[in-house]
């Protein structure tokens, strides 16, 4: 069985499934699991990617926000996170590129990660980068390390198609979620997808919600 890990875009997903549901109500690992048996794959992992609020934003949503990442991890979620700041163009092409120097790849997919990542268009005024850590991740756990044969990626950002180009390109296997709202056509036309309805959320809510009465 071919073995898959999940990769959460926490901003995209946060953004668009509060439109149907409080997403803080919602199971991602019940999520990941019913993606992956759709597929027939075996979970790996799920990795969770999220930027955190400065306490100087207020306290309450801080810990709030702290205490859900606690939460993800006790449940066997690997949690990564970067804090909230706004970069130059200059800023973030130093990081990008300090980032692939650690990445030790070989001649021949370092200028493919690099075309990928070093393009600074759509940086304004962008969070520092989660998007690219997802991406970049993504490649080094499924081309370079090949520590699984698919990756799922649950965000509906366009931003991520050239990274999923890539890893299709190397013979791995892509399949994309997301709720209908903010679900990139491009997504969807070049890679297999799913979409999260009403219905299939309903069946990922945390266990003391399966006993409300609506």
């Amino acid at each position: 069985m071919k073995k898959a890990v999940v990769f959460v875009d926490a901003n995209n997903w946060y953004h668009n499934v509060k439109k149907l549901f409080e997403p803080s109500e919602i199971d991602i690992v019940k999520v990941a699991e019913f993606l992956s048996k759709s597929k027939g794959y075996q979970l790996a992992q799920i990795r969770w990617y999220a930027s955190t609020p400065s306490i100087t934003d207020g306290e309450r949503m801080y810990y709030k926000h702290m205490a859900f990442l606690q939460h993800l991890e006790k449940k066997g979620i690997k949690v990564i996170t970067r804090k909230l700041q706004r970069l130059s163009n200059e800023e973030v092409l130093k990081k990008k590129t300090t980032t692939i120097d650690n990445l030790d790849l070989c001649k021949n997919c370092r200028p493919l990660v690099e075309s990928v990542f070093l393009d600074l268009a759509d940086i304004k005024k962008k969070e520092k980068g989660i998007d690219v850590w997802v991406a970049i991740d993504m490649i080094k756990e499924s081309i370079i390390d090949k520590s699984c044969d698919a990756g799922i990626l649950i965000s509906g950002d366009a931003d991520f198609t050239p990274a999923l180009e890539l890893i299709k390109s190397h013979g791995k296997e892509v399949l994309t979620a997301m709720v209908p709202w903010g679900y990139s056509s491009e997504l969807r036309q070049k890679f297999h997808f799913t979409i999260l309805n009403q219905e299939i959320l309903r069946k990922c809510f945390r266990e003391y919600r399966d006993n409300k009465k609506d």
